[in-house]
């Protein structure tokens, strides 16, 4: 079995398509995303980085090409096949956390869970061995609002994770952290990446944590360069 999680061949994506004001976005993406590993997207803001993740992850489709998630083509899979194969195999971090805040940490990561399917008591002790992991254990317990613009980051990557995904794709994790905090962030991503399995794309502004990366992708053009 292939270890490949996410590829793109000739994934193209353009807005307005034959008016005087069409742009096209994406023009040819091609990427093989192995488990394990963790890429940096590195762009200039409006280059198409959010777009190539959207379609990565089965939020948006492409007008042309393959999107293939753990071998299965999804390029014209329909919208219930679609919502499965994210819900299970897909994980998203945002720059900001997008957390619940009327639930505990703990209850943000069992909440995906139980949508899963998963038991509560599973998804209770899957919740405690990911905050734990990424050192906020003992935060569990706290509202958002009571944690660390740091630990909101750490448990939406807990989050995202809770169901066991192939895939992680991350849009500007850090951007909006100091970089101390950034840092403590960056080692919990890379910590969850290798003790999972993920396979990690990570858009980032951040030249040094891209650098510490298994790979750096630029896109320019509409293209990816290694």
């Amino acid at each position: 079995m292939s270890d490949i999680a996410l590829r793109l061949a000739g994934v193209t994506k353009t807005y307005n398509a034959g008016k005087p004001n069409e742009v096209a976005v994406l023009r040819g993406i091609e990427l093989d995303l192995r488990a394990g590993e963790a890429v940096a997207l590195v762009a200039p803001s409006g280059a198409g980085k959010s777009t190539l993740l959207h379609i990565a992850g089965l939020l948006d489709t492409a007008d042309g090409g393959v999107v293939e998630i753990g071998g299965r083509d999804m390029s014209g899979a329909g919208d219930a096949a679609r919502t499965a194969v994210r819900r299970r195999d897909v994980g998203f971090v945002y720059q900001f956390h997008h957390l619940l805040p009327e639930f505990t940490a703990a209850e943000n990561i069992v909440l995906p869970q139980l949508a899963n399917g998963v038991a509560r008591g599973a998804a209770k002790a899957r919740a405690a061995e990911l905050l734990d992991s990424v050192g906020v254990g003992a935060r569990a317990g706290h509202r958002p609002a009571a944690l660390s613009g740091g630990e909101q980051q750490r448990v939406a990557f807990c989050r995202a994770l809770a169901n066991r995904p192939r895939v992680l794709l991350a849009d500007e994790p850090t951007g909006n952290l100091d970089p101390a905090t950034s840092e403590r962030v960056f080692e919990a991503l890379m910590a969850l990446v290798r003790n999972e399995g993920l396979a990690a794309l990570v858009a980032t502004h951040n030249p040094d944590l891209a650098a510490r990366m298994d790979r750096v992708l630029r896109m320019e053009n509409g293209q990816l360069a290694g």
